[in-house]
């Protein structure tokens, strides 16, 4: 017990760090393309992703918004207490993160091929990875529509995982400047790639670590609402 009470904290605290991440990257994004006088970088190789992003405006912005909503939303999602005490709020910000996931999903793939910085890898990998967001996420909504919560259950965490894996990409993408011995054309397509599978991995081990322990806790939460 007391090992499952510190790797749920530990996922907690990476969940929300990254979460942060992702928040922060999609507000300091919209401030660029509001105000790049104030919030541009400086940087040579910063300033020009800047400017990749301000040529396409609005499908930055159809992308971040509803992106760093997802985050915020997903995270409450897992809360156990929401979900036990208040079951409408939990499924009227599910349908919330349904659309919003939608709306990232498809503009991540419109973006793969618009306005990559890596080249056909990062496309690649940003491609791949955003069909399986897209697949996840139906999947989650079709097991709930069914009421099949513990299945619902996994592939939101698989959903929310790969939306984690572009916050994880920022501390790679920094090393990588960092070091400078690759151009970010180089790069790119590398740390998507590493971020993606870091954190779809995690989730799997996760999955996998909790299944028994979720299970049973649905079904004893179905007998409940049952007899009630």
């Amino acid at each position: 017990m007391a090992a499952r009470q510190r790797a749920t904290r530990f996922i907690w605290i990476g969940a929300i760090a990254l979460a942060v991440i992702g928040v922060a990257a999609a507000t300091r994004r919209a401030l660029v393309l509001f105000w790049p006088g104030v919030f541009a970088g400086n940087y040579p190789p910063a300033a020009a992703m800047d400017t990749g992003f301000s040529r396409h405006m609005a499908l930055t912005l159809v992308h971040i918004l509803p992106g760093a909503l997802f985050l915020v939303l997903a995270l409450l999602q897992f809360v156990p207490s929401i979900r036990a005490k208040h079951l409408q709020v939990h499924r009227w910000l599910g349908r919330i993160l349904v659309v919003s996931g939608l709306v990232i999903g498809i503009s991540s793939l419109v973006m793969s091929f618009t306005m990559n910085i890596g080249g056909s890898n990062e496309t690649a990998a940003t491609t791949l990875f955003g069909i399986l967001f897209l697949f996840c996420l139906i999947k989650a909504y079709r097991h709930i529509r069914r009421k099949e919560v513990a299945q619902h259950r996994e592939w939101m965490i698989r959903a929310f995982a790969i939306a984690l894996g572009v916050a994880t990409t920022r501390p790679i993408v920094g090393m990588f400047f960092a070091f400078r011995k690759l151009t970010p054309h180089e790069f790119f397509g590398i740390a998507f790639w590493l971020g993606f599978t870091l954190t779809f991995l995690a989730a799997e081990a996760w999955i996998d670590y909790t299944r028994d322990h979720a299970i049973q806790a649905h079904a004893f939460a179905d007998s409940i609402h049952d007899r009630a």
